[in-house]
């Protein structure tokens, strides 16, 4: 036993203190150090750079709906690994640890509750699950979540996240761009708003079909939003590309977008689109 040990055993140090691992989070905007439990109270939005962080669908519906009541609609079953696809996993087991690592058992979540006193039904898609990508289980909860919009005689309000179509299910998941435009379309003849929320990252092929339907369209700031990655565009046309190209601002400047909204303001600002749209409906 060395000298130090023997000194350090024999002194009455105090205990080392645990510290939570959750105790601060990196904003990953401007690098700050947070209090967990403050940035979450602010809606997971930092208070020095207003970065909006990603949030999880549980997260995203208790704050949009009155009170945070809302009820969870049951997703459809779909086929798993139709393709038997594998790729450095099996395609069972990526799903096994998405399902293990989230509440739900896809990406992307329908609800059904009240904003600022009108029904709606809300669906969110999942990020962190495989990175929100879309596949037969989110097209089929997609237009489940409008049929039951349909049903109820209320509108349909979409929160996008995603990295784009789900490659282990390859023509099958693009498949679904058609299927939930039709959905989209079922909806409007039904005489019911669809309205999208944009968050970062909205991406690939659900940029390119449910995520550009809407009636309106809100982003939250700083969202990146667009069909292929910036570096790809760059290659291809041999061009340096705008400062801020595929984000929020940018496009609600150029026209893209309707609306930039924060999110402290995100329930508020529905709740008023919903309002005016279903006045206008009925009128």
């Amino acid at each position: 036993m060395s000298w130090i040990n023997r000194v350090r055993n024999a002194l009455p140090f105090a205990p080392k203190r645990e510290t939570p691992d959750n105790l601060w989070i990196k904003c990953p905007g401007c690098s700050e150090m947070l209090f967990t439990r403050e940035y979450e109270e602010n809606l997971s939005v930092c208070p020095r750079c207003e970065h909006h962080g990603r949030i999880g669908a549980d997260a995203r519906l208790a704050q949009l709906f009155d009170d945070g009541g809302y009820e969870v609609l049951a997703a459809p079953k779909v086929k798993e690994d139709p393709l038997r696809f594998r790729d450095s996993k099996k395609y069972p087991d990526r799903l096994k640890a998405a399902r293990a690592a989230n509440p739900h058992a896809d990406a992307l979540t329908n609800g059904l509750g009240k904003v600022g006193g009108h029904k709606a039904v809300v669906g969110v898609q999942e990020f962190a699950f495989m990175g929100g990508s879309m596949g037969m289980a989110v097209g089929s909860a997609f237009v489940a979540g409008i049929e039951r919009a349909i049903k109820e005689k209320c509108p349909y309000v979409a929160v996008t996240a995603a990295g784009g179509a789900r490659m282990q299910e390859g023509i099958l998941s693009l498949m679904q761009m058609p299927r939930t435009t039709v959905a989209i379309s079922r909806l409007r003849r039904a005489g019911q708003p669809y309205i999208v929320v944009l968050t970062d990252p909205t991406t690939g092929g659900v940029t390119a079909s449910y995520a550009m339907l809407g009636d309106v369209q809100i982003a939250e700031p700083g969202a990146l939003i667009g069909f292929a990655g910036q570096r790809v565009i760059q290659d291809t046309i041999r061009e340096k590309l705008p400062e801020g190209f595929q984000r929020a601002e940018y496009l609600h400047d150029h026209g893209m977008v309707d609306m930039v909204v924060h999110r402290h303001e995100l329930k508020a600002t529905l709740a008023r689109l919903i309002d005016y749209l279903t006045a206008a409906k009925a009128a």
